[in-house]
């Protein structure tokens, strides 16, 4: 299958500024652009699907730069948000760039990354307006869509200008680089628009540049992509585990599954085909999801990451927890309900105060009919005592009771 083809297969091409793109990438190796916008110091997995759209045609020989828009980030993009962003400032912008550059390398290896800072910071108001503004009608730039959606409530010309900025990006790019293709989400394209609109302006309309854009991911119920109970899955494991991150995508629903291993895994058509019947037939093994934790994890993290990912849910699911270090209780269990105690505790009294049992009688009925472990050792004694010596790293003692009630006991 070609490089279009498969784009097409998996989704992930929403609109194209030219049918000549076909051709291009089946056939060309071109260099192609993407950005990043540096509001934070890490990627989520919400803009994870662009950079996997980059490694597919990195992959067939197209070469990728990643501008990082320290400069535009210092304006803010207007579009299709409610309201305007909080401005950063300079010191946040490079800050955040740094992080994010660290993410981009691990996930395409090889690609030029530049941060528009460096040359829009030495524009001044007499170049912007002769060299660049000249190029724009404000007619046109009023009918982009992401600026019309804002037009009743008000927006700024910080945030007006902003399209005139990312234009001037394609076209610094297209002069320098030789960059003739830039991607983005579907939100990206009048801002893709406006800078192939300049380039012709600037190099004639014989000047051969494109655009395309990809989906918006979106989840079959209705729920936003990328976020959690806990908040956003962030690519940095400081902000995410990646136990959480891992545990993030296991936990794709079935109606979901499918389409996120066309759109973010890197499994062949057939590989997906054959999951999809076991996703139909052998829901509760939940391969498919196994499947995209496990690329995804490997691809974000490492291997050294995911195998401690997938030691923690072995644990989780089997309740061989002894083998687990601190740390990894830490990532695995910190959402359970726990407690802290400073000094040695009664099962009993520890299955009443974590809410496993609803009063002492029940609790010793879970203890005499095998039904309690502590630290994956099943407890037979009533007066069984949970210490801090026993406990894993000095630290944590775990309390199952059954097969997958757990709670987390922290000894001070």
């Amino acid at each position: 299958m070609k490089l279009f083809d498969e784009l097409k297969w998996r989704g992930l091409v929403y609109d194209m500024t030219s049918p000549e793109i076909e051709n291009v990438l089946n056939e060309d190796h071109l260099i192609f652009y993407l950005g990043a916008d540096p509001t934070a110091d890490s990627l989520h997995v919400g803009h994870l699907l662009a950079y996997l759209v980059a490694k597919r045609l990195l992959n067939a020989g197209h070469k990728p730069i990643l501008v990082i828009g320290g400069g535009t980030g210092l304006i803010g993009d207007p579009s299709f948000k409610a309201q305007e962003r909080q401005l950063l400032t300079i010191e946040t912008s490079l800050k955040n760039a740094e992080g994010i550059k660290k993410q981009v390398i691990q996930l395409l290896p090889g690609v030029d990354i530049v941060n528009n800072y460096d040359w829009i910071s030495g524009l001044n108001a007499i170049e912007f307006l002769r060299d660049i503004g000249k190029h724009f009608n404000v007619a046109y730039m009023i009918n982009k869509e992401s600026v019309k959606s804002r037009i009743e409530n008000g927006i700024s010309f910080t945030e007006f200008a902003y399209q005139i900025i990312q234009a001037w990006d394609f076209e610094y790019l297209f002069d320098k680089y030789h960059c003739t293709l830039q991607i983005g989400g579907q939100d990206q394209w009048g801002n893709i628009t406006s800078g192939l609109e300049m380039i012709r302006k600037v190099h004639g309309f014989e000047a051969k540049a494109y655009g395309f854009t990809f989906p918006l991911v979106t989840k079959a119920d209705g729920t936003k992509f990328g976020k959690s109970e806990s908040g956003s899955i962030w690519l940095d494991s400081n902000q995410t585990s990646p136990y959480d991150f891992y545990q993030y995508w296991i936990n794709t629903s079935d109606e979901d599954i499918i389409t996120r291993l066309k759109q973010f895994s890197f499994l062949s058509p057939e590989a997906i085909t054959d999951l999809e019947f076991e996703v139909k037939n052998h829901p509760e093994q939940r391969q498919a999801q196994k499947a995209l934790a496990k690329e995804l994890t490997l691809l974000v993290h490492g291997q050294t990451a995911l195998t401690e990912a997938m030691k923690i849910s072995e644990a989780l699911f089997t309740g061989n927890v002894e083998d687990l270090s601190a740390e990894e209780i830490g990532m695995g269990f910190k959402d359970l309900l726990s407690i802290i105690v400073s000094t040695d505790e009664n099962i009993v009294e520890l299955l009443v105060k974590t809410g496993l049992a609803t009063s002492k009688r029940e609790a010793r009925e879970h203890v005499h009919n095998n039904a309690v472990t502590v630290n994956g050792v099943k407890v037979t004694d009533t007066d069984f005592l949970v210490t801090k010596t026993h406990a894993i790293g000095m630290m944590y003692s775990i309390i199952r009771k059954g097969k997958k009630k757990y709670s987390l006991i922290k000894h001070e």
